[in-house]
């Protein structure tokens, strides 16, 4: 029989990996940390403690995580403040506390993992037409040692989209999954970053023995043809073509709207985007319909009378496919559902699931609260569930990451096979 190769910190004989969670919805921080504590105890050192917090404790926000690190051990900590909260407490019930005070915390001890954290001043954006040596440097981070990563930014920084698409130039092969933290009326920031309250970003390099599988939910589903730009400007779309035949978009929309039932058409009225492909993975006019996850969902800015031309909320080009789509309760499900499917499909369960949804998520899309803990309950139903809900959230279409809207973005933390070739052994989710 051949050896087996065991993993580097089952030889040096570490404790089992662990994921202790706690949720306190008490008004006061003094309260609510201290329902944290004792839910939690003090059970040995930690890798890493996920802190999400809503936006009600915004003017005690400094205090937060030196009251925390008073009473819980990790070595590692890292969160935001958000517009809602995301988390499970002492009896294993996952939790969507939207508009209300309430504290998530996440202790994880993680065996065989390489954790790099870093806090970024956006002010000083490396370029991004020169060497992704100065992104990477301007971290500080190896980016051989990542293949995922954690990112939170204020909301007052300044050229999201690029710092996104400089992680992406430096650090190609980490998938990154995180949000915009909520806004308040404070003068600090929405950052949690080991004692301190921050601006700009933070993040956290995951490599070694795990990593985070990401899974985007846009919420929407595609309806009608999907049709190729024929003329544009800048994020204006003039010209479609579907097959042989050239319209404006609205023109497109209108013979669309034919199709439609009753209720989808006044859906239309307050719930229409545009889906825009990474890659034109279909002809025009193909009958296979497109993986809706292919696309990147953006907003409808406006419409032009004159000409029937559409502002999207996206820089476009000529030859791109798109697609019109809806969003609404049931596509947000079903498509939720389909993507949570897949990953229950891979080969190991994950220790922790991180959630960053939109505010426009929640209660206001399903009409009911933990509209997307539940779906992901029915594949997951013991896996402890943080995060937050955000004003933008962050995660990876077709390979790469993008700012989204009205979107889940979620982060499986799942053993890495690729470090030692054997998981690590003995996970297990502690209420």
């Amino acid at each position: 029989m051949a050896a087996l190769s065991l993993p580097s910190w089952l030889k040096r004989g570490e404790a089992p990996a662990s994921c202790q969670t706690a949720l306190s919805r008490q008004p006061s921080l003094e309260a609510a940390v201290e329902e944290v504590a004792k839910a939690l105890g003090n059970r040995g050192a930690n890798d890493l403690a996920l802190v999400f917090c809503s936006t009600s404790y915004a003017s005690d926000l400094p205090r937060l995580l030196p009251l925390l690190r008073s009473r819980l051990n990790a070595r590692h900590w890292i969160g935001c403040a958000g517009g809602g909260v995301v988390g499970t407490d002492a009896s294993g019930q996952a939790r969507e506390l939207e508009q209300q005070p309430a504290l998530s915390v996440t202790l994880l001890r993680l065996p065989g993992a390489d954790l790099q954290l870093f806090e970024l001043d956006p002010a000083s954006l490396p370029d991004l037409d020169g060497d992704n040596l100065d992104w990477i440097n301007w971290v500080g981070a190896d980016p051989e040692r990542a293949r995922s990563m954690l990112l939170f930014v204020d909301p007052t920084c300044q050229k999201i989209n690029d710092l996104i698409s400089g992680l992406d130039y430096a650090y190609p092969s980490a998938a990154k999954v995180g949000g915009i933290a909520g806004h308040h009326s404070a003068e600090h920031g929405s950052l949690l970053f080991d004692g301190r309250v921050l601006t700009g970003a933070v993040g956290c390099l995951i490599g070694g023995a795990w990593r985070l599988d990401p899974v985007v939910a846009q919420g929407c589903r595609p309806i009608g043809p999907v049709f190729e730009i024929e003329q544009a400007e800048r994020n204006v779309v003039l010209q479609l073509s579907s097959g042989a035949q050239t319209n404006s978009p609205v023109n497109c929309l209108q013979g669309i709207l034919q199709s439609l039932t009753p209720a989808e058409r006044e859906q239309v009225r307050h719930s229409l985007f545009l889906g825009v492909a990474r890659s034109n993975f279909s002809l025009p006019g193909d009958s296979c319909q497109a993986e809706p996850t292919a696309f990147l969902v953006r907003n409808l800015l406006g419409v032009d009378p004159r000409n029937g031309a559409v502002a999207v909320a996206e820089k476009l080009r000529v030859g791109q496919q798109v697609q019109f789509q809806l969003r609404d309760a049931a596509a947000s499900r079903q498509e939720l559902r389909q993507l949570l499917r897949r990953q229950a499909r891979t080969d190991d369960a994950p220790l922790v699931a991180l959630l960053f949804a939109c505010l426009g998520r929640g209660e206001g899309l399903y009409g009911q609260p933990d509209g997307d803990v539940s779906v992901c309950r029915e594949q997951f139903p013991q896996v402890p569930i943080a995060g937050a809900f955000c004003n933008g959230e962050i995660g990876p279409v077709a390979g790469t990451t993008h700012l989204h809207g009205y979107t889940a973005s979620w982060g499986f933390l799942v053993p890495n096979h690729d470090d030692d070739g054997v998981p690590p052994a003995a996970a297990r989710a502690e209420g």
